[in-house]
This record gives structure tokens, sequence and C-alpha cells, in this order.
């Protein structure tokens, strides 16, 4: 299920030294410094080929900001990653594997319903979920247990790093060591060893939850 963020909006403002009377159509400050350069006792010829440069220069700012809202606009089609699902068979052990790992519990809800069925493409579905979320709130985890129907086994049941599809989370840490050895304890398996890269990561692959993959980095340099 998304998280819902409320989003802000900021207005740009021009100082108050910059403004020249009423400006309805917001046109740039080059306009009036140029202008205010144009004195009586100039000639006609430096005022028009002020006046034309300003045009220009004003024809210019208003092109460029079109071409960027537009570019906003047509470019825009996602705000975030929200979050990532994993079905699990046992949602209270997977809530205790990814709190061990230092991600928070952000709440828990059962979804069923018409709008779930529509939603997924099941029937008659009915299932809890347990939102989880790195520390940083930046990150989520959506843990699912399907009661109804029943959860499928995938084929393999654990399969390799290398498998088309989704299947490794990765997750930065402070001790990969000292991750390593707690998640043991909620059943992780590592599926090599503790390698480094270069002088900059500590990487490893561990088998988590429903057979999941979770990846642990270690910056050391």
């Amino acid at each position: 299920m998304p998280a819902i963020h409320a989003a802000s909006n900021s207005t740009a403002t021009l100082p108050e030294g910059s403004r020249s009377g009423p400006r309805p159509d917001h046109t740039p400050n080059i306009r009036f410094c140029a202008s205010s350069a144009i004195t009586g006792t100039e000639p006609n010829t430096h005022r028009r080929r002020h006046r034309l440069e300003v045009n220009r220069a004003v024809g210019s700012f208003h092109a460029g900001l079109a071409a960027r809202r537009g570019h906003m606009l047509g470019d825009m089609t996602i705000q975030r990653m929200d979050n990532v699902a994993i079905v699990v068979d046992d949602l209270d052990a997977a809530v205790a594997f990814f709190t061990e790992l230092g991600m928070e519990l952000e709440g828990k809800a059962q979804v069923e319903g018409l709008f779930a069925d529509r939603t997924v493409g099941l029937h008659g579905v009915r299932s809890d979920i347990a939102m989880m979320r790195t520390p940083d709130g930046h990150s989520k985890l959506e843990l699912t247990k399907y009661h109804t129907p029943a959860a499928a086994d995938a084929e393999p049941g654990n399969p390799p790093p290398n498998t088309l599809g989704l299947h490794r989370v990765m997750f930065a840490v402070d001790d990969i060591h000292d991750t390593v050895a707690r998640l043991r304890a909620h059943g992780a398996v590592l599926l090599g060893e503790v390698a480094q890269y270069e002088n900059i990561f500590l990487l490893c692959y561990l088998r988590g939850p429903a057979g999941i993959i979770v990846a642990l980095a270690e910056q050391i340099g």
C-alpha cells in the first residue's frame, strides 16, 4: 500500500528594490535595468538598439522558461519509488528479521475486499501486511502474508542470484560482520562470504525470509 506524502510548494519572489511598479506579465528585471539606462539625451538610434536588445533578452527568457516547464511536465512520470513488497509465510518472523537488520515497523494492516482483488488480479484476497522503513524514512519494504488465496511456492524454492526477475534487496550497514552475526540468529545463511571490493566496500549476500537474497554493503574507504 503506497505511503502518501504531503507535497510542499514554494513561490519565488523578487526583491522589493528590483520592482518598478506593477508587473502583471512577470517580465524579468532585465527590462527595467536596461530601460533605466536610456535617457532623453540619448540618440534615437541608441534607444532603439537598447529596446531591441532588451526585447531579445526577454524573448529568450520566456522561451527558455516555457521549454523548461514543458520538459519538467513531459518527463514527470513518477514521484518516487514508494516500496518493495515481499510475500512471506511467517509475517512475525520476517518483521523480526528486518527489525534486527535495523529497519523500523511503520505499521500493520489487513487487506481484503473488492479493491484488493481488482488491484492484484486475484479472487478472494485476504492478507496481512507489515510496512518496514529504513531509519531515514526514504526506503520501505511491504511484508505480505497471504491467507487467501494461499501463497504460491516459487520454483525453485531458493533461486540462485542469477535467476531472472526481482530477487534481491541491498542495505548499507555500519558493521557488516556484526550484522551478519545478528541475522544468522534469525535464520540468515551466507551464500558466499564477506568479500572486499578494492579499498571501498565489504559486500555479502544472505538468504533471508521467503528465500529472498539480502545484500549488505559496508563502506570502508
